[in-house]
């Protein structure tokens, strides 16, 4: 249910997210904190520009070379795992001033935390309820999108029960060794993907080996040069941001273009949890949008006469006998709250108010609450102005709605028919009762 352009405006979005966050270890540039904001981390970039370190755009620009040209040699080992191995042996061998990851973050320790099981009191959890639900709800979406991403990749498609599911059991476990809520990570995934991930199994080697490294090769984890990482995730970056696909999506209509433009502009800019949930309401307006402009209420009185019927049993040319005082508006599409008030201002631009109105249903594929209130407005405008209104040919779910509604009762068992040709006979039978009493003493044939 999440429309293209908000997948692939978010996806590109969170390639330049990561490609920013790279730039410092790229360059090894001398700085203080990033600033977070996309703007200002860009200005701080600007503005320490001259303290690049060689040696880190070296060890950099070696790993993307290892990276690009390392399947021509074997695709079976992935060619970032060897730019790893590599950079981190010059590195540590010729003791390059370059940051690895002990430098930066201190020894990584080689044990799990012991599980805890919280203690929370009925305030608190009564507190937390809120935000535990918000937590899960954002996790599934960027799960789920971070799935659609790695469909688009390698041409599958994702479990979402699954996935969600899987989530939710990590999520219960992992606050009790300390950790924090987890969800599908785009990056992680998408390097995955392009070092030849296409199975769960893959997952679960990452997963294993994150491990592995964090009880067993913590020490040797932290030689790691941050250049060689940054270089990782720019071609993961790189190859995420699609932008053969961005440039075409702009080529789209107007308001696809729209979604997709500011999708990635408040990824970037803003929030990617910002950026989802108004690309999301802005494409679901414009669906209703364009729902509402394909369901037409049309009159078809004059063309009835004219043509006569429409269905393909009946003579070509015959002449249908439509009484006066008997107007036929058809329905088709989606009569749902975006096309109720069509269908009132198109019924108020009636000039002689009918004494039967027959709607036909035959093409109304689906009918929501607010459409059986705009039908239900006709029938008691109708009863006020002593004309009757008829429905026919309704189909499917949209007969289930109108017994469900009670809407069938309020119009009369007889004035919910099958076929339009039933409902004219309905009509007829009408007006025939209300013909006036000839007065007494007129001979049958009329006046002289």
């Amino acid at each position: 249910f999440i429309p293209h352009p908000v997948v692939t405006g978010f996806t590109s979005g969170i390639a330049v997210v990561i490609f920013s966050s790279q730039v410092k270890d790229f360059l090894g540039l001398r700085m203080g904190e990033v600033p977070a904001p996309f703007l200002q981390k860009w200005a701080a970039f600007g503005q320490n520009l001259t303290s690049v370190n060689p040696w880190a755009l070296a060890i950099a620009a070696l790993s993307l070379v290892v990276i690009v040209l390392w399947p021509r040699v074997s695709r079976r080992l992935p060619g970032a795992f060897v730019a790893i191995v590599l950079t981190s042996a010059l590195v540590s061998l010729f003791d390059l001033p370059v940051e690895t990851i002990t430098s930066r973050f201190g020894e990584l320790r080689a044990t799990l935390p012991r599980p805890v099981i919280p203690n929370l009191s009925l305030d608190d959890t009564l507190l937390l309820v809120g935000p535990a639900f918000s937590i899960a709800l954002l996790g599934a979406i960027e799960s789920l999108l971070s799935a659609v991403v790695a469909d688009g990749m390698i041409g599958a498609r994702h479990r979402s029960n699954m996935e969600l599911i899987a989530q939710g059991v990590a999520n219960i476990a992992s606050p009790l060794f300390g950790g924090i809520p987890a969800t599908g990570a785009i990056a992680r995934t998408a390097t995955n993907v392009k070092n030849g991930g296409r199975t769960p199994i893959a997952g679960m080697t990452h997963a294993l080996v994150l491990l592995l490294i964090t009880v067993l090769f913590g020490r040797w984890a932290g030689l790691i040069p941050l250049p060689a990482l940054a270089a990782i995730l720019v071609v993961v970056a790189y190859h995420m941001s699609e932008w053969r696909t961005f440039h075409a999506e702009l080529k789209a209509p107007k308001g696809d273009v729209a979604v997709l433009l500011a999708v990635f502009g408040l990824t970037v800019l803003v929030d990617l949890t910002v950026a989802i949930q108004v690309g999301m309401v802005l494409a679901s307006f414009l669906f209703m949008q364009r729902m509402a402009e394909v369901t037409n209420v049309t009159a078809v009185t004059k063309e009835l006469r004219e043509r006569g019927g429409d269905d393909p049993d009946e003579e070509a040319g015959s002449v249908r006998e439509i009484p006066e005082g008997i107007e036929i508006y058809e329905i088709s599409g989606a009569f749902f709250f975006g096309a109720a008030e069509t269908f009132k201002d198109t019924l108020g631009l009636v000039a002689k108010k009918p004494k039967v109105l027959i709607l036909r249903m035959r093409d109304v594929s689906l009918l929501d609450s607010t459409g059986v209130r705009a039908l239900r407005d006709v029938v008691h405008r109708s009863k006020r102005e002593n004309a009757l209104v008829i429905i026919s040919e309704v189909h499917a779910q949209p007969a289930i709605v109108l017994d469900r509604s009670t809407l069938r009762t309020e119009l009369g068992p007889d004035n919910v028919v099958m076929t339009l040709e039933d409902a004219l006979a309905r009509a007829r039978a009408y007006l025939a009762t209300r013909l006036p009493t000839p007065p007494m003493g007129t001979p049958v044939g009329g006046p002289p």
